[in-house]
C-alpha cells in the first residue's frame, strides 16, 4: 500500500479512451504533488473461462504485469511523479472503489467505457463500470469522453440552480481553478423567461457566488442561459454553452441522491453530459446533510 497521504488513481485497461485519461493526469498530478495509482482490474470470467489452459493464463498475466510496470515507469518519467502500477483481480467498478480507499485517492480519473465495453456501446452511453463508480465514489470522479484536450485548464464550467446541494461543487471548483490558474464561469439555465421571481433568485445566488470566488482571487464570470425553444433537457444546454466558450477544460456536476435510504443515482441531466461531453467532467456526490460548506 501507498505511503503517500494522498493519490490520484487510473483505472486501466490499455484502451485509448484510458489512455488518454491517463495523459489528462500528468499536469494535476505534478501539481498537487500526489503519486499516481495504475490500476489494471482483472475480471475472472474473462481470463481465466476455462478457454485457456493454465500456462497460458500465467502467460497473459505476465504481459499484463509487464505492460502495466512499463506504463507506469513512462509516466514517471514523464509527470516526475512517483507511479504506483497495481494488477487486481475483481469485479471492476468495486475494486477501482477498494483502491481508492486503500491508497487514499483525492480524486479518480477514468475513460468513460472500458475495452469490454466498447463493443457493444455507442460513445453516447456511459460504460456500467464508469457509471457504478461515478454512483458510489465518495471522491470527485473525473470521467473523460473526448479525443482531444487542453494541456491544462484555462476555465471551469459551473452550472448552478437554486438548491443547496450544488453549491458544494463550489469548494472543488475554487480546488481546481487554484491549482491551473483558472477562470470559473458559472451559469445558471432559465426555464421560463417570465418568472421574476426565480430570475432574481439566480441572480442573487450567482452574485453571492462570484462576490466569494473572487474574494479567493479567483477570476469569476456569470451568465443565465435560457433554454433553447422546444429543448426539454438541461444537458444539451449546458454543453451548448460550454461548447460555444471555447475555452472550458473541465465541467463540475453534482449527481443526485433520492433519498438516505436509497443508492446515490445519475440524474438525468448529469448522464447527458457526461455521455455527450467532450470536455472532461467532474462528478461529485452530494454530502448527505446537504450543503454545510459556505452559507450562500
Amino acid at each position: 500500500m501507498s505511503s503517500n497521504p494522498n493519490s490520484l488513481l487510473i483505472p486501466l485497461d490499455f484502451n485509448e479512451q484510458s489512455m488518454i485519461a491517463l495523459e489528462q493526469s500528468y499536469n494535476m498530478a505534478k501539481l498537487l504533488g500526489y503519486e499516481i495509482v495504475l490500476l489494471y482490474v482483472l475480471e475472472e470470467g474473462d481470463l481465466f473461462s476455462g478457454l485457456l489452459s493454465s500456462e497460458q493464463n500465467q502467460d497473459v498475466l505476465m504481459r499484463i504485469n509487464q505492460k502495466l510496470e512499463e506504463t507506469a515507469a513512462e509516466v514517471s518519467r514523464k509527470a516526475g511523479v512517483k507511479v504506483t502500477p497495481i494488477l487486481s483481480r475483481g469485479k471492476v467498478s468495486s475494486t477501482i472503489l477498494k483502491t481508492a480507499q486503500d491508497y487514499n485517492a483525492r480524486f479518480i480519473l477514468m475513460g468513460t467505457n472500458d475495452s469490454s465495453e466498447r463493443l457493444r456501446l455507442d460513445r453516447n452511453q456511459i460504460g456500467a463500470n464508469t457509471s457504478r463508480v461515478i454512483r458510489q465514489a465518495n471522491i470527485p470522479v473525473i470521467s473523460i469522453n473526448g479525443k482531444h484536450h487542453y494541456n491544462g485548464c484555462r476555465s471551469i464550467l459551473l452550472p448552478l440552480d437554486l438548491t443547496k446541494q450544488t453549491r458544494q461543487k463550489v469548494t472543488y471548483a475554487i480546488e481546481m481553478a487554484k491549482l491551473f490558474g483558472a477562470t470559473i464561469k458559472v451559469v445558471s439555465v432559465l426555464w421560463d423567461k417570465n418568472d421574476l421571481d426565480i430570475i432574481q433568485q439566480l441572480r442573487i445566488q450567482m452574485n453571492q457566488v462570484k462576490n466569494f470566488i473572487s474574494e479567493v482571487n479567483i477570476k469569476c464570470e456569470t451568465e443565465i442561459v435560457e433554454i433553447a425553444g422546444g429543448q426539454t433537457d438541461l444537458g444539451p444546454t449546458i454543453l451548448d454553452y460550454a461548447n460555444k466558450q471555447g475555452d472550458i477544460d473541465l465541467i463540475i456536476i453534482m449527481t443526485q441522491q433520492e433519498n438516505r435510504l436509497t443508492e446515490f443515482f445519475i440524474g438525468s441531466a448529469a448522464q447527458q453530459i457526461i455521455r455527450q461531453s467532450e470536455i472532461p467532467v467532474m462528478s461529485i456526490i452530494p454530502k448527505d446533510l446537504g450543503f454545510s460548506y459556505y452559507a450562500f
